[in-house]
């Protein structure tokens, strides 16, 4: 193995290394539900109580609004989990070259076509994928080893944080899906704390939890206890 190849193989392994560590606790963000405290209060929270990933995902705002949601969320995360921005790719673009701290790109299926993003994005950017169903999957097996860094596999139960999401999956039907790739399948969409040892079992490389979090009392607390929790069941 060359100087080069060898290099770029590490280069691969750190980037995934990265990635597995940062899906655990997945934050995203919900500015209904996270009430008069605010988004930013609420990301600040959850990452002190050890958040390892935030998407910054609020479908009512501006182009403008979120590229300067973004660029104060990289400030109040300021390097210790995750920062990624759902759907859009030019936002993630702008707040980096703004010199925020922005790791990556979370898209759906009715966005940019995911081998697009990621040349758009370049090689060193995470790049999560919404799938829930098997065409998903082939769709993404047929593209470039990788393309894709994670996927979000959901919903698992109804959620009114996306009232347009498919059918429920349930944790079996999570289970079948993340049972069809190698990729790290984060759960989504209605996930409670008392489902984390479950979705382990289940295949879950991470939680990716809306309400439970941006509407709990305390959003540290309530991150610690899916941390905790994970931790355990990893155990």
């Amino acid at each position: 193995m060359s100087a080069t190849t060898g290099s770029t193989v590490d280069a691969a392994r750190s980037h995934a290394e990265l990635v597995r560590r940062g899906l655990a606790t997945y934050l995203v963000t919900d500015a209904a539900a996270s009430g008069d405290r605010g988004v930013l209060d609420v990301v600040r929270r959850a990452v002190d109580g050890g958040a390892t990933a935030v998407q910054v995902r609020e479908k009512h705002a501006s182009a403008r609004e979120l590229f300067e949601l973004t660029v104060r969320a990289a400030d109040v995360v300021a390097g210790r989990a995750l920062l990624l921005v759902d759907d859009r790719v030019d936002v993630f673009l702008a707040a980096r070259s703004a010199g925020a701290v922005v790791h990556g790109v979370h898209v759906g299926q009715s966005d940019l076509p995911v081998d697009a993003v990621r040349r758009i994005v370049g090689e060193a950017a995470v790049v999560g994928l919404t799938a829930n169903t098997a065409a998903h999957l082939d769709a993404v097996a047929a593209l470039p080893a990788g393309t894709v860094d994670y996927l979000g596999v959901g919903v698992i139960r109804p959620t009114l944080t996306k009232p347009d999401h498919p059918a429920p999956l349930g944790i079996r039907g999570f289970a079948a899906i993340a049972g069809s790739t190698e990729l790290p399948c984060v759960a989504i969409g209605g996930v409670a704390l008392a489902d984390t040892a479950a979705l382990h079992a289940a295949g879950a490389a991470g939680l990716a939890v809306v309400s439970a979090i941006c509407g709990a009392e305390d959003p540290a607390v309530a991150a610690r206890a899916f941390g905790d929790a994970w931790a355990e069941a990893s155990a």
